[in-house]
């Protein structure tokens, strides 16, 4: 009844190009729910076709390498060398549509009939399905699937489908039978996406036309080019705001850059009148980021601990195996019993952490240690209200119920490194593990050292003079603190001990030297 008051829900996108990278943020009603980064240096392979050539099988990993021109061969898995067939029912929209397998592969292709069929050196059409994280190099399959902006063309499939997203049966059956009237190969694939919902029929024709166009020009390339080459490129993130995120409840798209404002005109003109009114230029003196306070969003969002509204705090750890989210109740106070206010800190948490995971592009395993709940029901609550959040992220998702230790597991499609680990790298000063030794550490290994230097010395040659450099943080512990437990080594082996500070080594370097002759006798693992 009171539907019609409900406040509309105000959906922005900000593009910032002025600068050395690009960068994308979603707004709804001011605050940044989507963000994405690319620097155009680097280029983009996720959703890039590759020419590749095999360099080796690894029957062991069930996997081939494949060398497709970048500095580490591509991952090819055995079931992604030889697609099964695919369902003729709807399928979910996306780069890489999922397949059924009627059986798994190994039952029927062995290791020699693969190497018989892909033989090294043998040259293949694979596409990028996750970008190089870490040590790791790329991941490829031979499934290939362009995506446009209404439709997904997919070269050697016959599946024709609707997304499931579009529930409405009657918008089904229209966008079902536009599909089935495109003159299409029978070995090309369509699916139809959603943003193609309510669209004209002449829009969907279109968009195919120009995606067979894509597949030709792709086609020409790989029998031209040699292999390891790039045939196709998947498009800029400029572009791809266009492609994917440029929907009918998008109200406005504002760019800092002429030559991007032109580009973005252009192709919002393809799709309609309304959707190439929505492009503004910025034109303000303070950057884009901050005139929409979109910098002041992110700073926030990239720390390592969130603050809640209702108190609480969320932290997050991130490793190269998994991501660790722990949810505190902070300074939160609620007004009623203990199990309802950790209920309202949980779940505001999941909501913010579903929020967390597409700013910070984090994917992978997940493990959300939640604030302890004995009511199952509410352990419920929190749960639903975690799949709620996961709708609208376009990477796929599957999350756990809750464990009665309440922790909460889930995984996340991981497609690229996260922003984190794209544009931070490790700390030169303590290698990334955010700790340095205490002083007092330092100080019992230093003197375990002298001990096992001056006993050794004793045998052989006799008592001897040392002398020891440290960081000056570990020399006045060793003055004021310590003093007493050196002058009993020197009484102990007989000798005497001299100490050198040296600001500019690491805080947990130190080196023994024969303070006659200078020569080292004993040293830290440089830093």
């Amino acid at each position: 009844m009171f539907g019609f008051f409900r406040k509309k829900i105000k959906r922005e996108i900000v593009v910032n190009a002025e600068s050395l990278e690009v960068r994308v943020g979603v707004l709804e009603n001011g605050k940044l729910e989507e963000f994405q980064i690319e620097h155009p240096t680097e280029g983009r392979i996720v959703g890039s076709i590759y020419k590749g050539r095999i360099q080796n099988l690894e029957h062991d990993l069930q996997a081939a390498f494949v060398d497709i021109g970048l500095k580490k061969n591509a991952f090819l898995h055995y079931w992604d060398m030889i697609p099964d067939d695919v369902q003729d029912e709807d399928e979910d929209e996306g780069n890489n549509p999922r397949r059924k397998r009627k059986m798994p592969w190994r039952k029927r292709f062995s290791n020699q009939q693969i190497e018989k069929k892909f033989p090294v050196g043998s040259e293949v059409i694979v596409q990028v399905t996750k970008g190089q994280i870490g040590t790791k190099g790329p991941r490829v399959t031979t499934s290939l699937s362009i995506p446009g902006r209404y439709l997904v063309l997919m070269p050697g499939s016959s599946l024709k489908g609707v997304s499931r997203k579009i529930g409405d049966t009657r918008e089904r059956q229209r966008l079902r039978k536009v599909l089935n009237s495109l003159s299409i190969q029978n070995d090309v694939g369509l699916i139809v996406r959603t943003a193609s919902s309510g669209a004209r029929s002449k829009s969907l024709v279109r968009d195919a036309r120009s995606l067979l166009s894509t597949w030709e020009e792709t086609q020409k390339a790989i029998i031209e080019k040699s292999a390891p080459a790039c045939v196709y490129q998947e498009p800029d993130l400029v572009e791809r705001v266009v492609r994917d995120w440029l929907t009918e409840d998008v109200d406005r798209v504002s760019v800092d850059s002429k030559e991007e404002f032109e580009k973005l005109r252009l192709m919002a003109s393809k799709i309609s009148r309304s959707s190439r009114s929505k492009i503004n230029l910025y034109q303000g003196d303070a950057p884009i980021f901050d005139q929409f306070n979109v910098e002041g969003q992110l700073d926030e969002a990239f720390r390592r601990s969130v603050a809640l509204s209702c108190g609480g705090v969320i932290v997050f750890d991130e490793t190269e195996a998994m991501v660790a989210i722990d949810v505190n109740t902070g300074r939160h106070k609620g007004q009623g019993s203990q199990e309802d206010a950790i209920l309202e800190v949980n779940t505001e948490a999941v909501a913010e952490v579903a929020r967390q995971l597409r700013l910070r592009n984090i994917g992978g395993l997940l493990v959300i240690d939640l604030i302890d709940m004995k009511s199952k029901k509410h352990r419920n609550i929190v749960f639903r209200e975690m799949r709620n959040a996961l709708k609208r992220d376009r990477a796929r998702t599957n999350v756990l119920p809750i464990s009665d230790l309440g922790i909460m597991e889930m995984t996340r499609q991981r497609v690229e490194e996260s922003i984190l680990s794209s544009n931070y790298t490790d700390c030169p000063y303590c290698r990334g593990s955010g700790k340095v030794k205490s002083t007092l550490g330092m100080s019992v290994d230093i003197q375990r050292r002298i001990a096992e230097v001056m006993r050794k010395r004793r045998k052989s040659e006799g008592p001897m003079d040392l002398q020891i450099s440290v960081h000056p943080a570990v020399l006045e512990r060793l003055r004021s603190e310590d003093e007493q437990f050196l002058i009993d080594l020197e009484t102990k082996f007989a000798g005497r001990l001299s100490f050198k500070s040296d600001p500019g080594k690491h805080m947990e370097y130190f080196s023994i030297n024969n303070a006659v002759t200078g020569e080292v006798l004993c040293s830290s693992r440089e830093k």
